[in-house]
């Protein structure tokens, strides 16, 4: 399992990724261990779930909803809000 002691290395890690090399684990120590898969985007077929599945397009609704009022953060402000210490 590879340890992630920076923002910087998260961020290289999460680009490395491509098709052939889709699933990572890391450890970010303080915090605990992760697993990211990268997922192809297919907005065609996230929108075809959605309009399939009443129940999924509630969950998406309320998510935007909620993003919207502020309850939830973007990738990018996650890893903004990590710094130095949370790597030790």
């Amino acid at each position: 399992m590879e340890k992630v002691n920076s923002s910087e290395e998260l961020m290289e890690t999460i680009i490395s990724m491509n098709s052939e090399h889709s699933v990572r684990q890391f450890l970010i120590p303080g915090i605990g261990k992760f697993t990211v898969v990268l997922q192809e985007e297919d907005h065609l077929s996230i929108s075809s779930e959605v309009k399939a599945n009443p129940e999924l397009k509630r969950m998406v609704d309320e998510s935007r909803e909620e993003y919207k009022q502020g309850k939830g953060m973007s990738t990018t402000e996650l890893l903004k809000s990590l710094s130095p210490k949370d790597f030790v």
